[in-house]
Order: structure tokens, then C-alpha cells, then sequence
């Protein structure tokens, strides 16, 4: 049946208003209860309206009738998963639509997301009781600036990985505020999303709420990171300089560092992981 003009614009304006709607939900839910929400794999935190809708547009080519997703139907799973008190979880809703529609079995959608998230239910952690992952960048190159962007991206309630620290080499002068402008301007990747503040004195950058004390050493096993208040922390070193495990383990040996992570690829019995072809050679030791 051909739409007509009103009709068609007053469907997009119910679609545009529902997606605005979510937002606040989408917000909600990922800093009080570290729930991170996408629609086939394109994340929905700090998107606009129109980029929700485009990813419901999108899901069309994921879906099995090829049909557009439906927002009244997202709209409808963020209000429920709002009332269930979760805890951390990544959901999927384009995915958890598409089983209800294979799955549903004559259940509402309200009770199948219901169902389908029951092991998180009532699992939400307060915020004054959480604790997350202190992380060190050792470099700062474009590898390291990148790596800052997706954990300041990921923050979330500040219960998973927290970029606590940057060390690198003293440069020339106005240091501090070169590495900022190299963070906040990517000529590939563009503008960082969000605020940057400089606090020379204390020589800290602040990104998107992120305090991050920048460290300068020359040397990997000299840094001592608890006076920064940084424990049990994951060092990531980008500088590519020190690849095998005699030189990694270095970091090993300053105060506050529990674990390393390479990202280049590594030398002599390091593995070399790449998710989704042998992630599963991580193990718990």
C-alpha cells in the first residue's frame, strides 16, 4: 500500500521519539549497572538519535526476514531491563529480538528478556562498593592513544578496566600538553569524543572524568605505581621495544604491577592472541 506524505512523516517522528527515549535508558543502564547495550555488535552508549536509528536500519541485513528493526521493540527491552536491577552484562538487542522471534514461544517480550537475563537479575553492584581494573599504558604512541580512547570510551561505572596511568619519555617543553592535543586529534580517526583537561602541575590529563597521572621514567622496572595509588594493575606496553619475556618481565618487578600485556607480536614463548582465532589459549594462570 502507497504511504502518504503525513502518514510516512508522522511514522518517522514516532520512530525519532521512542529512539530519543532511549537514550537516557541506554545511559542508565551502562553507568549504574555497567550493562553495555549494541544492536548487532554497533554499540548505542553516547550515540545521537539518529545514529540509533541507523543502527536499527542496519540490523535488516542481520536479521533473518530482512526486516528493519523494530524501535518499539528495543524501546520496550531497555524499559524492562531497566526494572530488573542487572549487574555487568553486554546485550545484544537486535540479537535478543531476532531469538525472541524464533524462541518466544507464545511468551510476552517483556517476559522473555525477563528469562533471558534472569542470571543477572538483582545483581547490580552499588557504586561506593565497586571496584575495577587499574590499567597502565607504558607508551603513549598512536597505538597507545588509541588503546586510551576505547578504555576512556569503556569506562562505564568504573567497575572493568580503568586507564589509571600513561608513562612515557620526557619530551621538550610543554610536554604534557602536546600528548593531550595528540590524544584529542587523530588524523585517521578524528576528533576525540568527549573533554580533555590538563593539570600541569600535578601532571594528570583528565579524559571524559578519567584521571590519568602520565609517568616519566626511561627505565621499566624502576616505576613505583602504588604511590599513585595504581594496584594490582594490567600493564599494556606499545612500545614495541621489549618483546620477549626476559625484557617484559621487567614491569613485573615495579610495585603495583600484577599482569603484562604485549602488543606487538612477541618473541620466543610468549603467545600471540588474537580473539576469535585462539583467545581460548588464555587461561586462568
Amino acid at each position: 500500500m502507497t504511504q502518504k506524505p503525513d502518514q510516512c512523516l508522522g511514522e518517522w517522528i514516532d520512530r525519532e521519539a521512542l529512539a530519543e527515549a532511549m537514550i537516557p535508558l541506554i545511559g542508565q543502564l551502562y553507568r549504574n549497572n555497567n550493562v553495555v547495550t549494541s544492536i548487532y555488535g554497533r554499540g548505542l552508549i553516547n550515540r545521537s538519535v539518529i545514529a540509533i536509528l541507523k543502527a536499527h536500519r542496519f540490523a535488516r541485513h542481520r536479521q533473518a526476514d530482512e526486516a528493519e528493526l523494530s524501535v518499539h521493540e528495543t524501546h520496550q527491552i531497555l524499559t524492562t531491563m531497566t526494572d530488573m536491577n542487572l549487574g555487568a552484562a553486554s546485550v545484544d538487542l537486535g540479537k535478543l529480538v531476532g531469538k525472541f522471534k524464533a524462541e518466544g514461544n507464545g511468551r510476552t517480550l517483556d517476559q522473555f528478556v525477563r528469562d533471558e537475563l534472569a542470571e543477572v537479575a538483582g545483581k547490580r553492584t552499588d557504586t561506593a562498593g565497586r571496584k575495577g581494573t587499574d590499567v597502565v599504558l607504558y607508551g603513549f604512541g598512536r597505538i597507545g592513544r588509541l588503546l586510551a580512547r576505547i578504555l576512556v570510551e569503556k569506562t562505564g561505572g568504573g567497575d572493568g578496566l580503568r586507564l589509571r596511568a600513561i608513562v612515557v619519555r620526557k619530551g621538550a617543553e610543554n610536554d604534557l600538553v602536546k600528548r593531550a592535543s595528540l590524544l584529542r586529534r587523530d588524523s585517521v580517526h578524528g576528533p576525540f569524543d568527549g573533554t580533555i583537561h590538563i593539570d600541569a602541575e600535578n601532571n594528570t590529563i583528565t579524559a571524559n572524568g578519567n584521571l590519568i597521572q602520565v609517568i616519566y621514567s626511561n627505565d621499566p622496572s624502576s616505576v613505583d605505581y602504588t604511590q599513585y595509588g595504581i594496584e594490582n594493575a594490567l600493564l599494556v606496553d606499545n612500545t614495541g621495544k621489549w618483546r620477549d619475556a626476559e625484557g617484559l618481565s621487567q614491569h613485573l618487578k615495579c610495585p603495583g604491577v600484577a599482569r603484562v600485556v604485549l602488543t606487538a607480536p612477541g618473541k620466543g614463548e610468549l603467545k600471540n592472541i588474537v580473539h576469535g582465532i585462539n583467545h581460548g589459549d588464555i587461561t586462568a594462570d
